[in-house]
């Protein structure tokens, strides 16, 4: 960690019930689906895996992760940035360093109109936030991780959810977020407040908004100039996934 520098549904007019707020875990059939379901019937890991980089690039995240208060993770797909991100967040909330993990994205469809989604606000964004629950799911185990998110200890929400607080002993991760413009990454990082640690990861080239409209390269590019922001900028020669992928996007 570095030095020291719950999201609800609601109605109007009245607070959130427990169907409201815990939907998300609510019975299947209908509007309610859940973005675990996937993971019903895997063994529960009730072990923490010991995370180590697969390179001089994923290095120099995790060390920057451990003493800094806001770091950029920038990189091409596949270089494990939003793993790494989630694993230094559960790391920090298990050893007590944090309260709490808030993890986010914005809910930017990839090329493709899926049309309106069923069911409240946790059931819409479920979709986008799937990559975040596989990775926690991986580092916590699916029993631990619903306790979690029940109790506020790991909330997940969408990008708007940000607006307006202020993120005290927390440690927060805001993924994709080449899918931001330069006004909500202002806002984001804005967010930040006291014993907290914020990564911000993304890759540039692989924005699904209009050109000129991502506000990651900008944003990073100028906070790289302030002392206590670490700004890790990772390569092709970092990505862990099939061979392959780091073939393609070569030429790509």
């Amino acid at each position: 960690m570095g030095k020291k520098s719950k999201v609800s549904g609601y109605k109007a007019n009245r607070a959130p019930d427990a169907k409201t707020v815990h939907n998300l875990f609510a019975g299947q059939g209908g509007a309610d689906w859940d973005p675990l379901a996937g993971y019903q019937g895997h063994r529960d890991q009730r072990y923490v895996k010991n995370v180590r980089p697969r390179s001089e690039g994923q290095k120099r995240l995790m060390e920057a992760m451990q003493s800094h208060n806001l770091v950029f993770a920038i990189g091409p797909a596949g270089t494990g940035k939003t793993y790494l991100a989630v694993t230094a967040a559960v790391e920090a909330f298990e050893k007590g360093k944090v309260e709490r993990i808030i993890l986010s994205r914005p809910a930017v469809e990839a090329g493709e109109k899926i049309g309106f989604l069923p069911g409240d606000l946790q059931d819409k964004m479920a979709p986008y936030l799937r990559p975040l629950y596989d990775a926690l799911n991986d580092r916590m185990g699916l029993k631990r991780l619903k306790q979690c998110i029940e109790i506020g200890e790991i909330e997940i929400a969408p990008i708007g959810y940000m607006r307006g607080r202020t993120l005290n002993n927390a440690f927060v991760v805001i993924d994709e977020a080449q899918n931001c413009t330069y006004g909500q990454i202002k806002m984001i990082v804005s967010r930040l407040g006291w014993n907290s640690t914020m990564v911000i990861t993304g890759d540039p080239d692989q924005s699904d908004l209009l050109d000129g409209i991502s506000g990651l390269k900008q944003m990073s590019e100028k906070l790289a100039k302030v002392d206590g922001i670490a700004v890790e900028g990772l390569r092709d020669t970092d990505i862990v996934r099939h061979p392959l992928v780091a073939k393609m996007l070569e030429v790509i």
